[in-house]
């Protein structure tokens, strides 16, 4: 067989964590650990000889690479440092570059390099709207007692949609657009692209409905329980941060739409719902308990790779920080954007809740470009791993 090494998979993997890629001797400990490896499937000892080789398309047609939850076992058993499941991060990482859309963007995600862009855009866009709003007035403290943020991008007549909500709509859901399109754009992709590799270009397509009740509720309810991570050894405690984390998204994304729908509809009603929500509110308590539990779930991660670093010599890279750094940013600002509100202190308060602005807009813009794509893309591998083991592809 003739090999083409892909020169920059190699190099995307030295910067994003494999850089001890070839240490590995093929000594089939990690298949051993493993609980993905099967007799016919040697996982990742065989993904590694890919990535030794360069053959980025190998990689990019494996779901095993995606079902991967990097536990650490493999890595703590080498006997030769190669660590097998940093390794698999960094093809990771270097999947979302190469699925994602536009290619610049997505490049931009990939390095350090592009850490001033990446926190410049948003940071432009959303002052740019604050000035065309004419909103950029700090409010006096009775203001910012009645009205909150809700005022942030400033006020109008028009009563059957606020302006606030009017700009916040106009820069989160084009960048929660483009980035769901990109998603669904590197899914499609990579989908067929499995498709190809499993042989299963010619087996029976379900329908859509087959295909939600078989392999993608169950996807999601698996995810949602998190039941691989306690097949983990070393990282035992990864669902500890895990868990929390992604159950404090589901409830501030529940407290948001409550919260539009609380002011926006309900509020043409009975005007006097207009403005943040009290404190007694049982979906401001709710809310409350949601950012918690986010910071203490990335608290968690946090210190896990600071003690995956230090203990296991773990290469601190982009590519696993930036989500941290971002996750901690859209919480911390969110709580002290508050906490400030309930002080009085409209000054501090605005700057704070801009800087929170900015971070969400991060954090829908760069989705599927960034670690937290693995959501996006693991339950898609769930899903096809389900579907290849199924009556469908055996027909």
């Amino acid at each position: 067989m003739d090999v083409q090494p892909d020169l920059d998979l190699i190099r995307t993997l030295k910067a994003t964590g494999g850089d001890t890629l070839k240490k590995c001797y093929q000594c089939a400990t990690c298949s051993v650990i493993c609980p993905l490896s099967t007799d016919g499937n040697p996982f990742p000892r065989q993904e590694m000889i890919y990535a030794q080789w360069g053959m980025a398309d190998k990689l990019l047609k494996d779901p095993n690479v995606f079902l991967c939850h990097q536990c650490g076992d493999c890595t703590a058993s080498c006997p030769r440092g190669a660590r097998p499941g940093d390794v698999m991060g960094a093809i990771r990482a270097y999947a979302y570059t190469h699925y994602g859309w536009p290619k610049p963007l997505a490049r931009l995600c990939a390095s350090e390099k592009g850490l001033p862009w990446l926190v410049g855009i948003p940071t432009v866009i959303i002052f740019l709207m604050w000035m065309i709003s004419g909103g950029m007035g700090i409010p006096t403290h009775e203001e910012f007692a009645r009205y909150g943020y809700t005022h942030f991008f400033g006020h109008w007549g028009f009563k059957w949609y606020a302006k606030n909500i009017f700009f916040i709509v106009l820069i989160m859901v084009p960048s929660l657009g483009l980035a769901l399109y990109s998603a669904w754009r590197g899914l499609t992709t990579m989908w067929k692209a499995m498709r190809e590799e499993a042989g299963l270009e010619g087996a029976y397509r379900p329908s859509a409905n087959q295909a939600w009740k078989e392999f993608i509720w169950p996807s999601f309810v698996e995810i949602l329980q998190h039941k691989r991570f306690e097949e983990c050894g070393v990282q035992h405690n990864r669902k500890t941060g895990h868990l929390p984390l992604m159950l404090s998204f589901i409830g501030l994304l529940i407290v948001t739409l409550w919260s539009l729908f609380r002011q926006d509809v309900l509020g043409l009603i009975y005007p006097s719902l207009h403005g943040p929500l009290p404190l007694t509110d049982p979906f401001k308590v709710f809310a409350n308990v949601c950012a918690i539990a986010l910071i203490f779930g990335i608290a968690v991660l946090w210190s896990n790779r600071i003690r995956l670093e230090k203990d296991q010599k773990t290469q601190p890279t982009f590519y696993d920080w930036f989500l941290i750094w971002e996750i901690a940013a859209v919480g911390i600002t969110g709580i002290c954007a508050e906490l400030f509100r309930w002080m009085g202190m409209p000054v501090v308060g605005y700057v704070v809740y801009f800087l929170h602005l900015v971070s969400i807009m991060m954090l829908f813009l760069y989705l599927p470009y960034t670690k937290l794509a693995h959501i996006l893309f693991r339950t898609t591998a769930y899903a096809f791993d389900k579907y290849r083991e199924s009556s469908f592809a055996k027909q």
